[in-house]
């Protein structure tokens, strides 16, 4: 869910990354206690219209969520023979609507202005020895590398499919393993090379 930002000048847009982070923080803890189906179909109208206002696109908007569709039918699937089918129903709508805001921040704002206002949020923790320079690289380089191994499967996906071993469990994970500690491998290099080697 990283990588994804839309351009736009929607209001969602323009809206400043600090106060994004914190209505999505105060959006996903409301939907903690959203139990009842009411107040999750009032809160699923909320963030229709929230991505409606910000104009991202229905295909940008499926492409945050559809990692999450077989989580939701296990889920689903899992609760209902826990629960009922309200609380089933009511729960999984909370996760899907708690992904679909994080995935709305995400799609319309640039992962710097994100890394900017969280560095801004930590300053006050200077005293107790936290460098928030530091936080915000250390953010941005975990944000980074999320689609760069998807990246890095997905090509070995289509090696793997192409030499007819698509069932092959080690045929994936062996280079999908040796690609990441590639990647992070240059990633301490460039690291080091710029002094932030400790």
């Amino acid at each position: 869910m990283t990588g994804a930002y839309v351009p736009g000048r929607s209001v969602v847009h323009r809206t400043p990354a600090g106060l994004k982070l914190a209505v999505l923080a105060a959006a996903c803890t409301a939907l903690v206690f959203a139990r009842s189906l009411v107040a999750v179909g009032v809160a699923t109208a909320v963030v229709v219209a929230l991505y409606a206002l910000a104009r991202v696109g229905v295909r940008a908007a499926w492409g945050q969520l559809r990692p999450l569709r077989w989580l939701v039918v296990v889920l689903l699937v899992v609760q209902v023979l826990i629960a009922d089918l309200p609380t089933a129903v009511a729960l999984t709508a909370r996760l899907v609507l708690a992904v679909a805001l994080a995935a709305l921040v995400t799609l319309t704002t640039r992962t710097t202005d994100l890394m900017a206002a969280l560095e801004r949020a930590l300053r006050p923790l200077r005293r107790a020895g936290v460098d928030p320079g530091r936080v915000s690289l250390l953010m941005s380089l975990a944000l980074r590398s999320v689609p760069v191994v998807a990246g890095i499967a997905g090509r070995i996906r289509e090696a793997r499919c192409a030499r007819g071993r698509e069932r092959s469990v080690r045929a994936f994970a062996v280079p999908l393993v040796v690609g990441v500690l590639r990647h992070a491998d240059a990633m301490g290099e460039a690291l080091q090379a710029r002094g932030l080697d400790d």
